[in-house]
């Protein structure tokens, strides 16, 4: 039978080998579409009509891994998976085989994990602060920090620039001293409304009180540095 088949292809004028044929047809018996007797690559023959093969569906779709396949005309593409996905079956996060690291599944979907907000920070430096990014995370250094290697560290004063005593207060300290300063001012009021010519005395008593309980808690380095040099 395949020896007859052989001779009559051989035997068929020139214009059944695809000049007159439907679409898709390599070699026909006539014009009509299911005259067909042999496919264009890409397709198979069927009741003598040239069928589009699907190749996803069978062994001839080969993607590597985290691809999906998708079926074209005459042949196939392979896509790459959504980043969210380790292998997939399709498009989409809603697609995944698997999820990705820094992913993970809820509703049916891989998505991402704010390491951030989790209970454990993921920066250890205590001077670095989380950035969430799409899959992952990065610590940067807070301001007035530069990343030193592995390590935020404080930015140094410029050369020949002495930090001011005040330079590095932070704003409830700030708040602090301007209410100290105003209790000392209600304070040497009410003195001078009693007592007239003591006034003075309490200000300055006030004031130095005032001071010495500020520095001398965590302020009582930076004084004393600034003392020795004649700040």
């Amino acid at each position: 039978m395949l020896t007859l088949c052989v001779v009559l292809f051989l035997l068929l004028p020139a214009s059944s080998l695809g000049n007159n044929c439907s679409e898709h047809c390599k070699a026909c018996g006539g014009p009509e579409r299911n005259q067909c007797l042999q496919c264009l690559p890409g397709f198979t023959l069927h009741d003598n009509v040239c069928v589009d093969i699907d190749e996803c569906g069978t062994d001839l779709g080969k993607c590597p891994d985290n691809t999906y396949c998708i079926n074209t005309h005459s042949t196939y593409e392979c896509r790459s998976c959504d980043r969210a996905c380790m292998g997939c079956m399709g498009s989409g996060p809603a697609r995944c085989k698997k999820c990705a690291p820094g992913y993970r599944s809820s509703n049916l979907k891989c998505l991402d994990i704010d390491e951030c907000s989790e209970e454990v920070l993921p920066c250890s430096d205590i001077n670095a602060l989380c950035v969430n990014t799409e899959g992952s995370f990065q610590c940067t250094c807070a301001p007035g920090f530069t990343l030193k290697g592995t390590v935020c560290v404080r930015n140094q004063t410029p050369v020949g620039e002495e930090p001011g005593l005040f330079d590095d207060l932070q704003d409830d300290e700030v708040e602090v001293l301007k209410q100290m300063f105003f209790g000392v001012i209600l304070c040497a009021l009410a003195t001078l409304a009693a007592k007239g010519d003591m006034m003075f005395t309490s200000m300055f008593i006030g004031a130095v009180a005032a001071m010495v309980g500020y520095w001398l808690s965590d302020k009582s380095d930076q004084l004393l540095g600034s003392f020795l040099r004649g700040r």
